[in-house]
């Protein structure tokens, strides 16, 4: 259940060549409106994995049948850098339900690190679909680490992680660490390095910072 959308060349490409690119990385309203849009196609690609109903719509001259998803969708990002990306996912899946994490690298000494989580906001996902959007899965505990914390608002009916750039090493932890049978896993990329404090190689930096700015390490 893993998705690599750029196992087939599409208009994806072009934005992941700018998201990457370190010059155009400059502008951050470019970079920003670049995952926005990666947001958008990827909830277009996801659409076509959810459940659907007839619905029959009147229009001013008859009644027209419709195909229309019956899924009921939680759009759900990691605080800060995943907001571009769950503001594209909203534009299409604009009645969903939504929620939002805190979490954060903790560094040692060594330059290892953990995750910490800090807070929550989200209805309750019983029997939903769960949409969980970060720009970037290095080590994938993040991912983890969000939908163990989704976990308390109830059981998903499936969840769909969502990353642009992701590595190997991430992938895979995510693969071992979640129900698989009941998680998708969607990226843009996948490379295959982490450098010594896990950031992704060639990857594209520091999505929170390019999206929003430098912020202070403690």
């Amino acid at each position: 259940m893993i998705h690599n959308l750029s196992d087939h060349n599409s208009l994806l490409n072009n934005i992941l060549a700018e998201i990457r690119d370190v010059k155009t990385q400059s502008d951050p309203l470019r970079f920003r409106r670049n995952l926005e849009r990666c947001g958008e196609i990827f909830a277009y690609e996801i659409s076509k994995t959810l459940s659907y109903e007839n619905k029959d719509v009147i229009t001013p001259l008859g009644t027209a049948g419709v195909s229309v998803f019956a899924n009921k969708i939680v759009l759900a990002t990691i605080l800060r850098a995943g907001l571009p990306i769950h503001h594209g996912f909203l534009n299409y899946f604009d009645r969903a339900e939504n929620a939002f994490i805190s979490a954060y690298r903790v560094y040692d000494k060594g330059g290892s690190f953990t995750i910490k989580f800090e807070h929550i906001s989200s209805p309750g996902i019983k029997g939903k679909t769960v949409i969980l959007s970060d720009p970037m899965m290095a080590t994938g505990a993040s991912a983890v680490m969000a939908y163990k914390a989704l976990r308390e608002k109830g059981t998903p009916k499936h969840t769909h992680i969502v990353s642009v750039i992701a590595s190997k090493e991430g992938i895979e932890y995510v693969r071992q660490n979640l129900p698989m049978q009941k998680t998708s896993i969607w990226v843009g990329a996948i490379d295959d390095e982490l450098t010594s404090k896990a950031y992704i190689v060639p990857g594209l930096g520091d999505a929170g910072d390019l999206a929003f700015g430098s912020k202070t390490v403690d």
